[in-house]
């Protein structure tokens, strides 16, 4: 494990210390030492346009219709007891809980007929579009995977694939996706994950990486006292320019961050919810500046949505610390001018049960559910879609997340579905045959 000195001041986006941090988790997975893994990217193919996607994954299926698919008409046992309040879009209303998204609302859409999915409580369908049954069949690779495969890394201090997430009680809701027939060459890196090779940069501080020279004059010493790194080839020299680049530990350092804008952000909830995740409103900080530094897709977990009891007591705590961290994302992407090229997607693995059970929840319901969509140089300030009059099912405009997958490939210059993604052994692979961008967003 590559392990850099360093004081226990500062935290980073996931609430480890800067020391913890440096243990440099995920820089290697699957038992590929970081050089093998940037060989495979070396050989993934040409660098594009540095367009991105930050995907906010809520595990356990949030309530659609108590977010942005209210039914204030319908009996009290299903429409519940919030009340909807108008947005800035004409004509468009969401949760009285998320006042600042409403404000905001042309900046976003709200996609109300999301189909396609299945009653499985992991992240593989909001990680490829693909559940997790036929991902079993087909080894679809998660979109991050994709893009490194494609794409590669546009900066090589920054991978093109990171995940925020950290641990979770029910493990396959931290899962930021599977690398599939891509192999683990494309997984992604993961700040809080294990290290495989086992090196110490001594007398090396933390807080010296920020100063170019006297990083150069550690690393000099070091080459010189360790005969293993005598004649590295470019493929070590690439894991070293990741391992103790100044710029990727900035990027994830969001102490670093103009003050007011931190707190715009706010804090969120640092322990888990239940078996979930933690609700880190600095990982959405940490999102935008690690896109900004060169990432091209990015992915945190937010908390725990599978509310099968209290649901509104639960809902009513959790929602504003939602409505802070996404409200202060999009509110930074259009601030720093980067709407046409960040796409933020946001959603679940399914949506909950019309009708409220006698423990005051809502139970898992696969036949509907929500995803809200900004940036991407796409269309928005729209609703797409409706479900019938008590949220059981789309009966306008139904969208596969498949769909939703070929659209942000769009927003990345990438025509997905005409595109071979080549599998390890160079066979081309297909992954959307029959889908499409979606006409209203593009």
């Amino acid at each position: 494990m590559l392990t850099i000195r360093g004081n226990n001041q500062g935290r980073f986006c996931d609430g480890l210390s800067r020391r913890d941090f440096m243990t440099i988790g995920g820089l290697t997975l699957g038992g590929l030492t970081l050089p093998q893994l940037l060989a495979t990217e070396a050989r993934a193919g040409v660098k594009g346009n540095h367009k991105a996607v930050i995907m906010v994954f809520l595990p356990g299926g949030p309530s659609h219709q108590d977010m942005f698919d209210m039914k204030p008409d319908a009996p009290a046992d299903i429409r519940g007891e919030f009340k909807p309040i108008k947005t800035n879009v004409s004509g468009i209303e969401i949760c009285e809980h998320m006042p600042l998204l409403a404000k905001m609302m042309d900046k976003f859409t709200i996609i109300r007929s999301m189909t396609g999915t299945r009653d499985e409580h992991d992240s593989h369908i909001c990680m490829s579009g693909y559940s997790a049954f036929e991902t079993s069949q087909n080894k679809a690779p998660c979109m991050g995977s994709v893009l490194s495969r494609l794409e590669g890394p546009l900066d090589k201090t920054v991978p093109p694939f990171v995940a925020l997430q950290g641990k979770a009680g029910h493990t396959p809701w931290a899962d930021p996706g599977d690398t599939g027939f891509l192999g683990v060459g494309h997984s992604p890196l993961r700040p809080a994950g294990p290290m495989m090779t086992d090196m110490t940069l001594g007398g090396l501080s933390l807080d010296r990486l920020a100063h170019r020279k006297q990083l150069l004059t550690s690393l000099d010493a070091y080459r010189r006292n360790v005969d293993s790194l005598t004649g590295l080839d470019s493929l070590s020299e690439q894991a070293f320019n990741i391992l103790t680049s100044s710029k990727l530990v900035t990027a994830l350092d969001v102490t670093k961050e103009d003050p007011k804008v931190r707190a715009m952000y706010g804090t969120g909830r640092l322990e888990p919810v239940d078996d979930g995740l933690p609700m880190l409103n600095d990982q959405f900080l940490a999102a935008r500046r690690l896109v900004e530094a060169g990432a091209r897709y990015v992915t945190l977990g937010y908390g725990r949505w599978d509310y099968h009891g209290d649901n509104f007591g639960q809902l009513k705590r959790y929602l504003p610390m939602l409505d802070q961290a996404l409200s202060s994302l999009v509110t930074d992407i259009h601030n720093r001018g980067l709407q046409n090229d960040v796409t933020v997607c946001v959603w679940g693995e399914f949506g909950r049960t019309p009708k409220i059970n006698k423990e005051g929840g809502r139970d898992h319901w696969p036949r509907a559910n929500f995803c809200l969509l900004a940036g991407g140089g796409m269309r928005n300030g729209q609703v797409i879609g409706s479900t019938n009059r008590f949220g059981e099912e789309p009966d306008e405009r139904p969208i596969d997340y498949k769909d939703v997958f070929v659209t942000m490939y769009h927003n990345m210059g990438i025509d997905i579905v005409n595109t071979p993604v080549p599998e390890m052994n160079g066979r081309p692979n297909y992954l959307y045959a029959g889908h499409e961008p979606i006409r209203e967003l593009v």
